[in-house]
């Protein structure tokens, strides 16, 4: 009982502690809390207040502008209304002069049909005292209206006979005379806006040696080189004593050219021997193919004709090959290209189609030996296939008049063309006989059943056919180079003797592996 008693009096004192001291905190406390509350009350109250004028102040401005658009409607409505009385006044005022108009026109309308009347009846007055008056006429004359007027023309075609034929003769002589003139100066116009250089091809082409020692080394011994050389070029290979230099003879400028390369890179490696020389040429012709191309796209930029297919393009470049009576067909074709343009704009004709046309005239000659026909319509039917215009292939395929020309770009490129070939030293006719003939030799033996190949070489004197083997046996060989022969004693014309020289060989290739 002892022990709990100054632990109750202690717990009192501590209560009673706690009491006057934390009671002041929690009534301060409390005092804030409500006068926190107080102020959000009347903050709340204010904010309240604000709102109702704010919603008073909007009420009142809708109203306001209610007020105004109900006034603007009643104007508006109003100058509607004045501007409907308005048109309505302009309506009726129209509506009373059209119908004074009317009247009028209507007025009108009967004085022109009543003056019609009397005109119409005038009108056959006058017919009646006309035929009155040719009656008349023709009973003191003697003779009707038609046969009059038949006399009096009779008479002024006799007086004016003479006269007439005499202006028209002036007229025709004056004409030719300016025609002759304005064509003199049109075509000297165009050849003078393209002089180019005048060069014809030959049949010899010179190879440069580093030394005459090297002659030794391409005839080969017996030789062997030489022989290879020919026997797989097609040309002729002459060795003189001409110093450093050999020739290689041949009609066909691409054989000319392939086997000119051939010989000179041959000489550059040094190796020369019958089956290097077959390496070599391999791939000269290769090289040579890619040369074509750009043969033919130099000459395309060059005359400006775009749009081309790359395939004519490569055709183009084989023209550089060719020859017409000593003249490069490429350098002709081009020239022929630039003269018909210049005449064109002389004309006004179209300088795109004569260009072109005149540019791709002779494209024929690139295949005419592949292709049986005239040069002229075998170029109209390639153009066709590579679907050029028709105004472009027909001017192609009429330039000689195999096909007659219509349009004024068939008769341009015909003059063009004759302009190109009539300029002093362009061509030679003596060359194209030649290389005619040497073409013909080759053409009838080629034409004959299991003939690989033919090249006519020694200026035509010999022409070697080579056969394939597993078709021509070793007797049908000497049948063949005789029947061959005979066809040329029949169709051809040619000094001396041709030497038809048949050549059967075999290969067998095998590897080591």
């Amino acid at each position: 009982m002892e022990s709990i008693l100054p632990f109750l009096l202690g717990s009192v004192a501590a209560g009673a502690i706690v009491y006057f001291v934390v009671k002041p905190k929690l009534e301060d406390k409390a005092s804030e809390i409500r006068r926190q509350n107080h102020d959000r009350i009347e903050k709340a109250k204010i904010k309240a207040q604000e709102m109702m004028l704010e919603a008073e102040k909007k009420a009142l401005h809708m109203e306001e502008k209610a007020s105004k658009r109900q006034q603007s409607i009643a104007g508006e409505e109003s100058e509607m209304r004045q501007r409907i009385e308005k048109v309505e006044e302009r309506l009726s005022t129209k509506e009373e002069n059209l119908e004074k108009k009317q009247g009028e026109v209507e007025k009108k309308i009967a004085e022109v049909a009543e003056k019609d009347a009397n005109v119409t009846k005038l009108k056959e007055e006058l017919e009646k005292m006309k035929g009155q008056e040719v009656e008349k006429l023709e009973q003191v004359a003697g003779m009707n209206k038609d046969e009059a007027k038949e006399q009096l023309f009779s008479l002024i075609e006799e007086i004016a006979q003479d006269d007439i034929q005499k202006k028209i003769l002036e007229e025709e002589e004056k004409a030719k005379g300016m025609a002759g003139e304005k064509a003199k100066w049109i075509i000297t116009q165009a050849v003078q806006k393209y002089a180019a250089e005048v060069t014809t091809e030959s049949t010899a082409t010179v190879v440069t040696l580093p030394s005459d020692d090297m002659k030794g080394r391409i005839i080969g011994k017996e030789g062997r080189n030489i022989n290879a050389f020919e026997h797989l070029t097609g040309v002729d290979v002459i060795v003189d004593d001409t110093p450093n230099s050999i020739i290689i003879s041949g009609f066909d400028l691409l054989r000319r050219y392939v086997a000119k390369i051939t010989l000179e890179r041959l000489i550059e490696d040094g190796r020369i021997h019958p089956a290097r020389i077959e390496e070599m040429l391999e791939k000269v012709k290769d090289e040579t193919s890619e040369l074509i191309k750009g043969l033919g796209d130099k000459a395309v930029l060059e005359i400006g004709v775009t749009g081309l297919h790359p395939n004519l393009v490569k055709l183009i470049g084989r023209l550089r090959f060719r020859t017409s009576y000593g003249q490069n067909v490429l350098k002709h074709s081009l020239e022929v290209g630039f003269l018909s343009a210049a005449l064109a704009s002389e004309i006004g004709a179209d300088v795109e189609v004569a260009k072109t046309a005149g540019f791709l005239h002779d494209i024929g000659k690139a295949v005419d030996h592949e292709i049986e026909g005239n040069h002229a319509l075998i170029g109209k039917d390639i153009l066709e296939k590579f679907g050029l215009p028709e105004r472009i292939c027909y001017a192609v395929g009429a330039h000689h008049e195999d096909i007659p020309p219509k349009s004024l770009e068939d008769f341009i490129v015909m003059a063009a063309d004759a302009i190109s070939s009539a300029r002093p030293g362009a061509r030679r006719e003596n060359a194209e006989a030649f290389v005619k003939r040497m073409k013909q030799l080759e053409e009838i033996a080629n034409n004959k059943e299991g003939v690989k190949k033919c090249y006519a070489i020694q200026a035509g004197r010999e022409v070697r056919v080579l056969v394939e083997p597993n078709k021509i046996t070793d007797t049908e060989m000497m049948k063949l180079s005789k029947t061959i022969a005979q066809e040329y004693e029949t169709n051809l014309d040619y000094p001396g003797q041709i030497k038809v020289n048949v050549i059967r060989e075999t290969r067998v290739v095998e590897y080591a592996k």
